[in-house]
């Protein structure tokens, strides 16, 4: 499985990428696709056009590292929204690699004081 650092964000690239892209290419799709810098600590993720792999491209203390997932049966339910980018909340990580399909899981509104007693 794969081990967030504590404060870690995770962004995912909408758009599939070539899967055989390393950490040079995947590096400039961070920064120019993306917008970001490959070098911060965050977790950034890729899927092929089959969207059965993945590829998780991370900063580890000294250096880059890629995590690489294929599955065998079925595909990874990847969200497309407008944007090229969307950040994941560590749960939506751990449920997309599990393969669970979380853009159908409904999340309840948050509690809050003023709505509660309004």
């Amino acid at each position: 499985m794969l081990k967030l650092a504590a404060g870690a964000r995770v962004f995912m690239a909408v758009t599939p990428v070539d899967m055989r892209r390393s950490f040079s290419g995947l590096s400039a799709i961070v920064g120019e696709a993306l917008g970001s810098n490959p070098l911060s600590g965050d977790v950034y993720l890729f899927r092929g056009k089959r969207s059965d792999r993945v590829k998780a491209m991370m900063w580890d203390r000294n250096g880059l590292a890629i995590w690489y997932k294929r599955l065998e049966r079925g595909k990874f339910k990847w969200p497309s929204p407008d944007a090229p980018s969307m950040e994941l909340t560590e749960h939506e990580l751990t449920l997309l690699l599990d393969g669970v399909d979380f853009t159908r899981i409904r999340r309840l509104p948050h509690f809050s004081l003023q709505s509660a007693y309004a």
